[in-house]
């Protein structure tokens, strides 16, 4: 390690000198107002070591294997549906996306917004194969679609990483098909990590990765590589005033393909879990036995025969105002669960999406008649 690091700093010494010399002539032309010889020019330029050159040229190979690598991989989706246009009435539609095989039994995965309301979805593969594709599974939530095709031809499956010990600078590989231009190959680094954006279903996802490498339309549903080739991501959406790559993208990481997509395969879609509440967000303080400012959730409606309806959780009751207004009277009001604060919806969905299923038991922290309590609640299925 010792000696990269050192070979870099000779090779930044090393650019910094020849940028130097070039500066010297360029200063010598001026005051003499005599072009400088090409040859001289090109003679006295420092030309960089051998062992610098062979870094350069290994770091190069490690992106060309990668593609080498993992382009067979990759597949072409496109998706074909009818509109309705006021004008013209029934008007063919057709979309383009990424994806990627995840098996030999021909499982492909994608974004869920590349195939929604597809009448047709079709897969092509790295030879110019196409086959029509089954949608096997989805989920709005985390963006994610399971394909499923049977290939003639033997399917070489991706290889998954892990997202869990990622480091911002790390290098980071994409490849899809932006604007329909097969297997683009784009470079960059992990920008950030555990970003919140807004899927597909608009509501918010934590622990996206955001990337720098170069991601526009088209590439959604492709993988994000590291630089051994393995997939860290799901490439999703992009940040951007212009609709194309301006160095900010985001994917979803491996790992929660790795929890979602297995369930999407068996059972089609993934369960979500749910207190069965409508909840409004208090742009106001709450001073529960004055123990101090707090914001919070007003519960303003209970699902029946939810979790939430069985341990007695009570909605804010609607009344007429003196001058006709509705106005809510009383009501629970989460300001905490597991011991964690919540002041809005997004708080309380990353929460419960980052660490509950179905089933599970969260105790909700609530201000009642102006009193703190703790109230269990057993989650259902969103």
């Amino acid at each position: 390690m010792g000696r990269q690091i050192g070979r870099l700093v000779l090779l930044a010494f090393l650019i910094g000198a020849a940028l130097g010399v070039g500066l010297v002539a360029g200063v010598a032309m001026a005051s003499s107002g005599a072009p400088p010889d090409p040859a001289q020019l090109v003679a006295t330029a420092t030309p960089l070591p051998d062992d610098v050159w062979a870094q350069l040229d290994l770091q190069e190979q490690a992106i060309i294997n990668v593609y080498q690598q993992v382009s067979q991989s990759v597949v072409h989706i496109t998706t074909h549906a009818v509109a309705v246009d006021f004008w013209r009435g029934m008007v063919p539609r057709e979309g383009t996306g990424s994806g990627f095989i995840l098996d030999t039994e021909g499982h492909i995965v994608t974004n869920w917004h590349v195939v929604r309301n597809a009448e047709q979805i079709e897969v092509i593969l790295v030879d110019g194969a196409a086959y029509d594709a089954q949608l096997v599974g989805s989920d709005d939530y985390y963006d994610l679609a399971v394909l499923k095709i049977i290939a003639k031809q033997p399917l070489v499956p991706v290889t998954l990483g892990d997202s869990q010990n990622l480091q911002v600078g790390q290098r980071v590989i994409a490849i899809g098909n932006p604007f329909g231009l097969d297997r683009t190959l784009t470079a960059g680094v992990i920008s950030a990590l555990e970003r919140t954006i807004e899927s597909a279903s608009g509501l918010q996802v934590g622990e996206a990765i955001q990337t720098d490498a170069a991601i526009n339309p088209g590439n959604s549903g492709g993988p994000l590589l590291d630089a051994r080739g393995r997939v860290i991501g799901v490439n999703t959406s992009i940040q951007s005033p212009s609709g194309g790559s301006v160095g900010i993208g985001f994917a979803v990481p491996v790992n929660t393909v790795r929890r979602v997509v297995p369930v999407l395969i068996a059972q089609g879609r993934y369960p979500h879990p749910d207190l069965g509440l409508t909840l409004w967000e208090l742009g106001y303080e709450v001073r529960p036995n004055e123990s101090g400012p707090q914001r919070g959730l007003l519960v303003v409606g209970v699902a029946q025969n939810s979790g939430a309806a069985r341990a007695g959780l009570r909605p804010a009751e609607r009344r007429r105002g003196s001058f006709g207004q509705v106005v809510l009277v009383g009501g629970d009001i989460i300001t905490g669960i597991d011991g964690v604060p919540v002041t809005n919806r997004d708080e309380l969905t990353l929460y419960l999406e980052g660490n509950k299923r179905p089933g599970d038991t969260v105790t909700l922290t609530l201000v009642r008649d102006n009193q703190e309590i703790a109230v269990e609640v057993s989650l259902t299925e969103r």
